[in-house]
């Protein structure tokens, strides 16, 4: 999964891109537009009054932004950034060595929030709260609680799950924002900026033939104009036009939809299979080879946004429109339409 060109997820390859690609001030930031006009608001009402910003939660599928917008807010603020995930903090001293580090008005950034063990969430819960935290010393009866008073600081947390976290973890959050898929126009606008910044000459068509392909996703449009750039440099003087646009995605078998070989072989399995569905996920799964939580984070969102997958009480379902980008004929008693 990590390997795929279209997928979300962020692959080793894309750090030194994302590093340099990333805009580094709100106004830079493109897409997201009522996301952006909230922040602009808090941002500067909590600059006004010299205080921390309140803890903001961003949830939404891989590749949208978040961890590029948390880096934008510690920016705004004039803060220093720290940066971790959920998976990263497994033990209570993990997070004790990060937050008692931070400078008053930093920017504590948890990706994976989803992913933070419940005993390190109920270490968390005061630190958000009252600025504090809570150390056991001993064990049993005689154990004792010392307090460590900590310096005003704003929580980032950022997950692609947010039906994961706890609600008591969610309410402490001051702002919670969904990010969503981006446009054609929004990723072609990216393009035009990445391409500048990579010193890459496309021109405005090609950037909309990656943008349609890109999965309504700035970090696959990236990653697919690095790949289109190699290939016009090999098989042409290095400008991408067009024709040279089209033949490298052909290469990389990405559709005018933005699938690959994986998600055609998702839908077929579930049209031929299981004659449509419905469809348990883990038996779509096991079918597939691919993990449960993999279907649902990285495959579903995209194929639920186009009208080729639905989730219903009973299982997953092929669309009548998932048919038809086979060239098949849907059953007479269409599950969903």
């Amino acid at each position: 999964m990590s390997e795929r060109v279209i997928s979300a997820v962020e692959q080793s390859s894309d750090k030194v891109l994302d590093l340099t690609l990333r805009p580094q001030n709100l106004q830079d930031y493109i897409g997201q537009q009522q996301v952006k006009a909230n922040l602009d608001i808090v941002l500067q009402a909590a600059k006004g009054r010299s205080e921390p910003l309140d803890h903001v939660l961003l949830y939404g599928p891989p590749g949208l932004g978040k961890t590029t917008l948390a880096h934008i807010i510690a920016r705004e603020m004039g803060a220093g950034i720290k940066v971790t995930s959920g998976p990263a903090i497994t033990k209570a001293g993990d997070l004790a060595a990060v937050i008692t580090n931070l400078q008053p008005g930093d920017v504590l950034f948890i990706d994976e929030i989803h992913r933070l063990n419940k005993t390190i969430e109920e270490i968390l819960y005061p630190a958000m709260e009252d600025f504090a935290l809570d150390i056991i010393l001993g064990k049993g009866p005689s154990a004792q609680i010392l307090r460590l008073d900590l310096p005003k600081f704003t929580l980032i947390g950022a997950t692609t799950r947010y039906n994961l976290l706890s609600s008591p973890l969610r309410d402490r959050f001051g702002m919670t924002f969904r990010l969503d898929f981006y446009s054609p126009e929004e990723l072609a606008d990216i393009l035009k900026r990445s391409a500048n910044i990579l010193g890459v000459q496309i021109v405005p068509e090609a950037r909309k033939e990656i943008a349609d392909r890109s999965r309504a996703t700035p970090r696959i449009a990236n990653r697919i104009l690095k790949r289109v750039r190699d290939y016009a440099q090999v098989k042409s003087d290095g400008n991408v036009s067009v024709e040279l646009t089209k033949k490298s995605l052909d290469l990389m078998a990405i559709d005018k939809y933005g699938l690959d070989d994986l998600d055609r072989r998702l839908l077929k399995i579930l049209i031929e299979n299981f004659k449509g569905g419905p469809v348990g996920l883990n038996t779509l799964a096991a079918a597939i080879q691919e993990e449960a939580g993999t279907i649902e984070e990285i495959f579903e969102p995209y194929l639920m946004q186009l009208g080729f997958l639905a989730r219903t009480a009973k299982g997953r379902v092929a669309t009548s429109r998932a048919y038809e980008y086979f060239g098949l004929k849907a059953p007479d008693s269409d599950k969903l339409f």
